[in-house]
């Protein structure tokens, strides 16, 4: 039965709040949705974290702070919530499809959506397959961050209502100005990136040694999450085996963005797998000029030598040699800049984007 969709209440739900796309877009979501329908909340099952600032007051929020991966205590407060404020949809990001599986098996008139924010989609023949065939036969709907999300969907799930939904960018909420880059004014590099694998820092850093000796007043900044891990230390090892303690700053993960990317000229992404990444259409809404990898959905919003430069990952050399190109052109860089940014606000916003998903939505119901 289909539903006008200023009246439908949905719920948003991710297992952190770290300064991630999935949980970026978890926010934006319930944020955007909060000016459109009657109600919109936002669940957050395991761990608070930065962007918990980002929240708008308009949206109605929960943390279950949730201890295990089946934790009866934290569904009932989820269920009690969605009870409360009468919610239709619960709309499960990433790895919280299972706790709103959950939940539907005590509330069976509830639809439930899944937003699939699969990070190594160029690797998907490696991601498990069990729990999800198990629980997406409850969920009325998936949402996919790229064409091959949305395919596998339908091809290994069989999963017939799925949509591919691109990420959109959102004004910050609360935002600070905290953060100071190291470095020249005019002659830094950002990366936006957690510090994972599949981001592929070492790229960056090979990058980073070839433009230390050709230029070397320019810089690389790299914000994202440090996970402790031994990724994140190798990288901290190559920095200080290749000399580049002067060259290149980490800083974690910080929430005022929109800060550092005023104070950076070029914004890059080294990675080997994506899917469409937020960091991208961030780049594209502050005007930045790019030079990215040619993985994930990327290629369909950076058109090379139009609003970017888009690289074949692990590729150092050609990556090193588009950078260069764009170091040496204030005015590419400034033609790249406001082209990315159109390319944004026309295929990237945020009103097409929740526009499209609601009308999705209110035909998904059975």
């Amino acid at each position: 039965m289909k539903q006008s969709t200023d009246t439908i209440r949905i719920v948003q739900i991710i297992d952190s709040l770290d300064a991630g796309g999935a949980e970026r877009m978890a926010v934006s979501y319930a944020n955007a949705l909060a000016e459109t329908i009657e109600f919109s909340g936002l669940v957050v099952t395991r761990a608070e974290g930065p962007l918990k600032v980002e929240v708008s007051n308009c949206v109605s929020y929960l943390f279950l702070n949730k201890k295990s991966v089946v934790d009866f205590e934290a569904v009932y407060r989820l269920r009690k919530f969605v009870k409360q404020h009468q919610v239709a949809v619960v709309h499960a990001h990433s790895t919280s499809f299972f706790i709103a599986f959950l939940l539907k098996l005590s509330c069976p008139t509830l639809h439930l959506v899944w937003h699939d924010h699969y990070g190594d989609s160029e690797f998907l023949f490696k991601r498990p397959l069990g729990a999800l065939r198990i629980t997406t036969p409850f969920f009325s709907g998936i949402v996919a961050v790229n064409q091959k999300l949305k395919v596998w969907a339908e091809q290994k799930l069989n999963f017939k209502n799925t949509i591919y939904l691109p990420n959109f960018p959102s004004e910050e909420n609360n935002s600070t100005s905290e953060t100071f880059l190291e470095g020249i004014a005019g002659k830094r590099i950002v990366c936006l990136a957690n510090l994972r694998l599949q981001k592929d820092h070492f790229l960056l850093l090979d990058v980073a040694c070839k433009l230390k000796l050709s230029h070397p007043e320019w810089t690389f900044h790299l914000v994202g999450k440090d996970f402790n891990d031994d990724y994140s230390q190798k990288i901290k090892d190559l920095i200080v085996a290749f000399e580049l303690k002067k060259n290149v700053f980490l800083y974690g993960s910080k929430n005022d963005i929109a800060h550092i990317l005023k104070q950076s000229t070029i914004g890059i992404l080294t990675s080997q797998s994506e899917g469409l990444p937020v960091t991208l259409l961030e780049y594209g809404w502050y005007q930045k000029p790019v030079v990215v990898t040619g993985v994930g959905e990327i290629p369909s919003l950076v058109l090379h030598g139009k609003n970017g430069f888009i690289i074949a990952p692990q590729q150092e050399s050609l990556f090193y040699e588009a950078l260069e190109e764009l170091i040496e052109s204030e005015l590419l860089q400034l033609k790249f800049g406001q082209a990315l940014y159109r390319t944004v606000r026309d295929h990237n916003s945020e009103t097409a984007v929740i526009a499209q998903y609601l009308n999705w939505l209110q035909n998904s119901y059975k």
